[in-house]
């Protein structure tokens, strides 16, 4: 934390490397070694460090901010260890699908997300007409991420930017903007940069909106006058589902369809990119069959995703709008989940 000794700092970060051996081996402890030593937080406060003053002369000279501003919310900023362990192993990375859905597609969940969406329905009926985005769709990303706003983090914003920003080399540059996203959120909006709380990754509101999309996507649904999605679910619904439409979302098309595979060509259909590469045409020559009804054109863009489920590997047709829901996280397993609990919500 913030002005703690360098022993007691080298002592906190002793217990993150038995963290990361057990997780990530040799090569995991090599890299948490590095991260510790180039660290701002084993030195002082970050305000101290060249890389954190840095920063600060870029934002003051980039936005016109005050110089003497920024050092101070920044100099309150603290390292957070709980923040690096978590974002070291996100659950994406380390469950298969069959563990991964059992997080999400609760009776719990289900039935909360159908109380959601009659509270708001007049909101979500509105929302579909104007964004063309199932209320399902939208109700469920709200649902996964934080169960339709009952639990948006407890995270201090700043110290998840900062610690991820200076103590976190392998993605500092995205969380260095992001910080720098959040301090003109911040000013755009009038808060407090000292009292907004979110996820360890310094995600807000209903949504889980970063600072940058927050900046780019949220919208005043309601009309207001106040673009909150901390607080107002109306402005949130309208939010996640303008970022939809914003990333390509299109209307009234299939999300994923379970399918069927035969021999061994499809193989080398299967690939780690989620954006669909190969047409639905060459993915049926290769022995892949829908298990529904539905038809598709031979031109439409798919990628073949193969999932371990409680039974072995199930395959499924990812098309263009599920890689929509990846743009929101990253993740095959994100977006099926919040496929299944929207499928769940009808």
């Amino acid at each position: 934390m913030k002005g703690q000794s360098f022993s007691s700092c080298l002592a906190e970060n002793i217990s993150g490397i038995r963290v990361v051996s057990r997780t990530g081996g040799l090569s995991g402890v090599i890299g948490f070694v590095l991260m510790l030593f180039s660290s701002a937080s084993c030195f002082g406060n970050y305000t101290e460090q060249p890389e954190v003053q840095k920063f600060i002369d870029e934002v003051a000279e980039n936005h016109a901010f005050e110089h003497a501003w920024l050092l101070a919310q920044l100099a309150k900023a603290e390292r957070q260890q709980k923040i690096l362990d978590a974002i070291s192993r996100p659950a994406e990375r380390v469950l298969e699908w069959k563990d991964y859905r059992k997080i999400f597609m609760t009776e719990d969940r289900i039935q909360g997300g159908k109380v959601f969406l009659e509270t708001h329905k007049s909101t979500f009926n509105r929302m579909e007409r104007e964004f063309g985005v199932p209320k399902e769709v939208v109700a469920a990303i709200i649902g996964v991420e934080t169960r339709y706003g009952k639990f948006t983090g407890k995270h201090r914003v700043i110290d998840a930017l900062a610690t991820l920003a200076f103590d976190y080399p392998p993605r500092s540059d995205f969380f260095r903007s992001e910080l720098e996203h959040f301090f003109l959120l911040s000013r755009e909006q009038g808060f407090d940069p000292q009292s907004l709380t979110g996820s360890y990754a310094g995600a807000m509101g209903y949504g889980q909106f970063i600072s940058s999309s927050y900046r780019n996507f949220a919208v005043d649904f309601d009309d207001d006058g106040v673009v909150d999605i901390l607080h107002n679910p109306v402005d949130a619904i309208g939010s996640v589902a303008n970022y939809f439409v914003a990333h390509k979302w299109q209307r009234k098309q299939q999300v994923v369809l379970p399918v069927t595979v035969q021999g061994s060509a499809f193989g080398e259909f299967v690939h780690k990119d989620l954006k669909p590469k190969y047409s639905w045409g060459t993915l049926k020559k290769a022995g892949v069959t829908l298990d529904t009804a539905d038809s598709l054109p031979d031109d439409t863009m798919a990628r073949l995703m193969p999932l371990q489920g409680e039974s072995g590997t199930e395959y499924w047709l990812a098309l263009d709008n599920f890689y929509t829901i990846t743009r929101y996280n990253h993740s095959e397993l994100y977006a099926m989940a919040v496929f299944q609990l929207s499928q769940a919500l009808k």
